[in-house]
């Protein structure tokens, strides 16, 4: 018996063993070309689960989010606060002409202390204001971490077909090479014409055409992967891929939508232009000021005695009556701002619903798929391109039905790896919109 795989013996046994059994090379090409050939694990392979870990572990964008958050908090403590008080020291009526700090009842050192108190609730609305737009920042770096996950999820699916893809199509070379090899040798003994051999040819610089492009993509798919997790995309991927095969219905995944951190942070933002109109309404109100001094004399009274020190206590309040024009503007303004983070925020929430009901669709599209490929597509394609093979053994069948035949069912494996891509990638964009957890 002669080995199909690997280097194949010379013609002259060849011819010997066509003499004897007439078609067996075929036989041992059938069992050789069906036969699926697990990919042994590479070490240090890349999971799904490790991937998702380097992808949010310090990601940069989160960070930048945080920081802005935190920033606009720090600016929430400032805006409760009173202004700083002002410090007022001075020398009053001193005499330039004659005389000095004793000789004039008036002349004297004073110092004051000025505290402003700003127009009514602004302190506190202005404290909550920023306080919103520190959640809206906090809810969008939480937006951000999902769509990290998703944007990762898909990336690493993607080299794992292109990786599965190169390793299917490079299972399959030796079969070709086995076919056309075999092929040749019949040709040689006048069993077969020109015409298969040559075919048997272009099939395998097709091949070979094939994994080129198929090397390509797969770099395109590492470089893609790399974007999020760095220099670990160029591992092997693990040849695994995760268990999403259920998933809530459509109207649990829409009732969880409602939590998404979008349209949280676009009702952070509602509320902050809330907190605005507010705080243009309470700037119409007048602000004030307290002032609080302390003066002191020398010198005597014409009675011999010392003169007095003074204390000052004075309210400074604005009046408001040439800003009428400049409040009902900024008023205005305010609410403009605010319906328009209104209607930003429904229109996110419209988006977000159809997103899901059309991802939804798909995923269930790609379940009835693949269990049409697992129950009959798979097995339909394999016993064709068996009755092919068997059918030109006995010179009822054409090589090129045989080809055509190889072809199409290492297509059809490859074509059930990319459905099984799809539908997980399409299950990371619901897990997304749904939050199911990780």
């Amino acid at each position: 018996m002669f080995p199909v795989r690997g280097r194949l013996p010379e013609s002259k046994y060849v011819r010997r063993a066509v003499g004897r059994s007439g078609m067996l090379y075929f036989v041992l090409i059938l069992g050789t070309l069906f036969s699926l050939n697990a990919p042994a694990q590479q070490r240090s392979a890349l999971t799904l689960a490790e991937a998702e870990d380097l992808a949010l572990a310090a990601e940069p964008g989160q960070q930048a989010m945080r920081a802005k958050a935190a920033a606009l908090e720090a600016r929430a403590v400032t805006a409760g606060q009173l202004p700083d008080p002002k410090l007022r020291i001075g020398l009053n009526n001193f005499p330039i002409e004659s005389g000095g700090f004793r000789t004039e009842g008036m002349t004297h050192a004073a110092i004051g202390l000025q505290q402003a108190f700003p127009a009514g609730k602004t302190r506190s609305i202005g404290m909550r204001q920023f306080g919103q737009l520190a959640a809206e920042m906090n809810q969008n770096a939480e937006a951000r971490g999902r769509n990290v996950l998703t944007a990762t999820r898909s990336a690493w699916l993607e080299l794992y077909y292109w990786a599965r893809a190169r390793d299917l199509v490079s299972e399959s070379r030796p079969i070709f090479d086995d076919l056309a090899t075999v092929t040749r040798s019949l040709y040689s003994v006048g069993r077969k014409s020109q015409q298969d051999v040559l075919r048997a040819e272009l099939e395998l610089s097709r091949l070979q055409d094939r994994l080129i492009d198929i090397e390509r993509q797969r770099s395109g798919a590492q470089a893609a992967l790399g974007e999020w997790i760095g220099r670990d995309a160029a591992r092997h991927v693990a040849l695994k891929l995760p268990g999403w095969d259920q998933l809530p219905p459509l109207d649990a995944l829409e009732d969880m939508l409602l939590q998404h951190p979008v349209l949280k942070a676009a009702d952070a933002q509602i509320k902050a232009r809330s907190e605005g109109v507010d705080l243009a309404n309470e700037r119409s109100r007048p602000g004030w000021a307290l002032d609080l001094g302390y003066s002191y004399r020398e010198g005597l009274l014409p009675t011999g005695e010392p003169r007095s020190d003074f204390i000052s206590l004075g309210v400074t309040v604005d009046l408001p009556f040439f800003r009428k024009k400049s409040v009902d503007s900024t008023l205005s303004a305010a609410l403009q701002e605010r319906s328009a983070a209104m209607s930003a925020r429904e229109q996110t929430a419209r988006a977000l619903r159809s997103q899901l009901a059309a991802e939804h669709a798909r995923w269930r599209d790609l379940t009835r798929r693949l269990s049409l490929y697992q129950t009959r597509i798979l097995g339909q394609s394999r016993d064709h391109a068996e009755a092919s093979l068997l059918a030109y053994q006995s010179d009822r069948g054409d090589f090129a039905d045989v080809m055509r035949a190889s072809v199409d069912y290492l297509d059809t494996r490859i074509e059930h790896i990319r459905l099984q891509v799809e539908r997980a990638q399409s299950y990371a964009v619901l897990a997304n919109l749904g939050g199911l957890p990780r």
